[in-house]
């Protein structure tokens, strides 16, 4: 029974052997797996279709990757590193990239296409109900940096966004600002809601309130970042630190400061998040937060290959370590 169960992974995945007989994929699991408590036909049926598969060749496994961004440094990272590892698998990757797909009814279709074995759906725009009726439909996917909360029974990988605000705010207090806004990201996102939770804890732990007028909401863009820092520096008084949703809002804070004569860091310190090239190339130097893009990636691949064999993933929900990463444009107020 071993050897034809390795076998059956090796020539068929469950989805197939599960399309075929018209049982699910949990079934054909247990059947594989011998467990007892599976009905004697069912048993047949399944073991049945295992047998003609035995000397089917092998069907390289496909996987639908879905990112309806442009794929700059961020997203980009995050595509190599899920196509490396998925060679490194033996699976062929089909990539769907660019904002066009944004609009598309994509995860609709995807248990009935043809060829397509399981998915990886980063930052996917849909609402959750929508991630629900494709996991009950019993296709396997796993999502990369979620938009929005999870469902609880959805594997999801993401960064410690929280975690990773608090140390970057953390830093500009115990260089002695108190006086820090915060150019936040969308207030629909799962990230733009976990980092500004970071920033407000660690400013609260040091006696500090973030009010309203320190406070924007953008999108994460440096032209949008530019508009929202600009709209801060014209305070009065301004504020001494502005900690930003991400690197390119970053990009446009030091932009706005240079248009008004402020020097980065001696009068103002500004942060990102992200870590991306951009934030080394800046002048001067991004102190920021990185996120693990490429492992995020690479887990995402592993998660699925135990959901493509029949088993739960390690954990549902993880979120991997970040680390404040600290250069030039942050300094003692």
């Amino acid at each position: 029974m071993e050897r034809k169960i390795e076998h059956v992974k090796q020539r068929a995945s469950l989805r197939d052997i599960a399309a075929e007989t018209g049982v699910s994929i949990a079934t054909v699991s247990r059947v594989l797996n011998d467990h007892v408590s599976v009905a004697p036909r069912t048993r047949d049926l399944v073991l049945q279709a295992v047998e003609r598969r035995r000397e089917t060749p092998a069907r390289l496994r496909t996987v639908y990757v879905r990112c309806p961004y442009v794929l700059t440094d961020y997203f980009g990272l995050i595509v190599s590193s899920i196509a490396e590892t998925l060679k490194l698998h033996g699976l062929r990757l089909l990539l769907d990239a660019g904002e066009s797909g944004q609009h598309s009814d994509a995860l609709k279709a995807l248990p009935h296409e043809a060829g397509v074995d399981a998915a990886i759906l980063i930052l996917p725009p849909e609402e959750g109900d929508e991630l629900v009726a494709l996991s009950e439909s019993g296709f396997p996917f796993v999502v990369v940096d979620p938009r929005t909360p999870p469902p609880p029974d959805i594997a999801a990988i993401s960064a410690a966004h929280s975690s990773g605000a608090r140390a970057v705010a953390g830093h500009l207090i115990g260089l002695g600002h108190r006086d820090i806004a915060v150019i936040a990201g969308p207030e629909e996102w799962l990230a733009g809601d976990a980092r500004l939770a970071g920033h407000r804890a660690a400013l609260a732990k040091a006696g500090v309130l973030l009010t309203p007028d320190r406070l924007r909401h953008v999108e994460p863009t440096a032209a949008h970042g530019k508009r929202a820092a600009a709209e801060l520096l014209d305070l009065e008084p301004r504020p001494t630190a502005i900690v930003c949703f991400n690197d390119k809002v970053a990009v446009g804070a030091l932009q706005a400061a240079r248009e008004r004569g402020l020097r980065v860091p001696e009068d103002l310190s500004v942060a990102g998040f992200d870590d991306i090239d951009l934030a080394e190339a800046t002048s001067p130097g991004l102190t920021t937060v990185r996120q693990p893009l490429q492992e995020m990636g690479r887990i995402a691949v592993t998660q699925l290959m135990r959901v493509l064999d029949g088993h739960q993933p390690e954990a549902l929900h993880i979120e991997l370590a970040t680390t404040l990463v600290v250069r030039d444009s942050t300094a003692a107020v």
